[in-house]
């Protein structure tokens, strides 16, 4: 049975087109069959995560225009051949499509793909409204900021609203030494707030910046980084996997910070 899951946020700017192209491909790298929605009609920006912008020939206005078939629209990856997008178009608004036939385009990929991921659009009007419109799941991902999680928490409001009963949280972009500092929200206030489930905790990396500029998302890298393993960890956890938390504490320890431990251990 396929599970169609959106991936939401309040506000814009938190990362949620980045997890979303990263899920998607560590879900295909572990065998799933999964369909990509760029819901972002206007604005999209999946396309280039996933470095298939110049692959596109429809988009899913031509699909419900009667222009194209579901299937001709579909971007194959080029790494991993269990991963599709159906692309927004650039050109038209988020009116141009109503929850109806977004939740028809959604219910035809989930008849053939195992895994469906909604790449909402930010904010709680119609291009919000389109991308929960089929959705039986969602995450919510947030970062650690006062305005980012009240915005969540509007949507997780919403959502539940919508008899989106299943809701996880991913707090993204956390700094380990700004929290221990005091200086930033730990991923337990940011839980405490929103009160749902947590399902992933991504370190706040320039690697992530990089691999988005290049269209080549963190988890296809040959050598595994933090930000990287925190993204499979959350496909490992869809998948009903008990994965513990990273501890991204000791990613922080400097060079004299890890010779006081050792000479301290020596000396006990």
């Amino acid at each position: 049975m396929s599970r169609i899951i959106v991936i939401s946020s309040g506000k814009g700017g938190v990362g949620k087109t980045t997890v979303t192209a990263n899920l998607g491909m560590a879900l295909a790298r572990a065998g799933r069959q999964v369909a990509l929605v760029d819901a972002d009609f206007g604005l999209r920006n999946l396309d280039l995560l996933l470095g298939l912008e110049n692959r596109i020939v429809y988009t899913a206005v031509e699909v419900l225009a009667g222009e194209c078939r579901l299937d001709q629209a579909l971007v194959k990856d080029k790494r991993q051949p269990g991963l599709v997008l159906l692309p927004a178009a650039q050109t038209r608004t988020k009116e141009s499509i109503s929850p109806d036939q977004m939740k028809q385009l959604v219910n035809e990929l989930a008849a053939k793909y195992e895994y469906v991921l909604i790449d909402s659009p930010a904010g709680i009007e119609m291009g919000f409204k389109n991308a929960i419109a089929a959705a039986q799941e969602a995450l919510i991902v947030t970062t650690p900021e006062i305005a980012s999680v009240r915005d969540a928490d509007r949507v997780v409001g919403l959502l539940e609203a919508q008899n989106i009963k299943r809701a996880h949280l991913i707090v993204n972009r956390i700094r380990p030494a700004m929290v221990q500092a005091n200086d930033m929200m730990s991923v337990e206030d940011v839980q405490e707030l929103l009160a749902i489930p947590l399902i992933g905790v991504i370190p706040d990396d320039e690697r992530v910046i990089v691999s988005t500029n290049r269209g080549e998302p963190l988890v296809l890298a040959e050598n595994p980084t933090l930000p990287g393993t925190a993204f499979f960890n959350i496909a490992r956890r869809l998948e009903g996997e008990p994965i513990e938390f990273l501890n991204l504490d000791a990613g922080n320890d400097g060079f004299f910070s890890r010779i006081r431990k050792l000479l301290w251990s020596k000396i006990i």
